[in-house]
């Protein structure tokens, strides 16, 4: 959990109704595999943070033409975060794909580090809670689990590339202006 709050896409589906499994055949305990799962998305999530807070402005403004991100881009993540504060850092943290990157615009526009912790480790606690309880639920059926990710997998693979593609063309578009 760590790791993908880190921004190293290794998702969180896989990871925690696995864990929900084992809580089905009495290995793990399902209250402390969420908080297991709170404190590791914490832990990554602080890292991403310092990253964003330390140096991630300057090098996006520098460099970051070279992935389609733009001072700009920079505003439009203050501005939401002034806008809505820790509503956006709870909520992401409740979205797939989101999770995964909102800690470095967070610590970019340096939100209040304490609240952004107590929410990160709220949300990341309920959507580990979450996820292991399908898990536990499946819990005989643990070979149907990958029947239904693959279906997902699917779907979040199409908003990626929708996404993109959006992304591309809205940045060719403002530097054609």
């Amino acid at each position: 959990m760590g790791i993908e709050s880190a921004n190293i896409p290794l998702p969180s589906e896989v990871i925690m109704p696995f864990s929900g499994f084992l809580v089905f055949t009495g290995q793990f305990n399902l209250f402390w595999v969420a908080i297991a799962g709170g404190v590791g998305c914490l832990w990554g999530s602080l890292f991403s943070y310092w990253i964003g807070a330390k140096g991630g402005r300057p090098l996006i403004e520098r460099y970051g033409k070279y992935i389609l991100m733009s001072k700009h881009d920079l505003d439009v993540s203050d501005r939401w975060f002034a806008k809505w504060g820790m509503g956006a850092v709870f909520v992401g943290r409740l979205l797939p794909i989101i999770r995964t990157f909102i800690s470095f615009p967070a610590g970019i526009a340096r939100v209040n580090l304490f609240w952004f912790s107590v929410w990160t480790f709220i949300g990341s606690v309920i959507w580990s809670y979450f996820l292991a309880w399908i898990g536990f639920k499946l819990g005989a059926n643990w070979d149907s689990l990958r029947v239904y990710f693959h279906k997902f997998d699917y779907i979040i693979g199409a908003l990626i590339i929708l996404g993109l593609v959006w992304y591309i063309w809205r940045h060719i578009k403002n530097s054609q202006k």
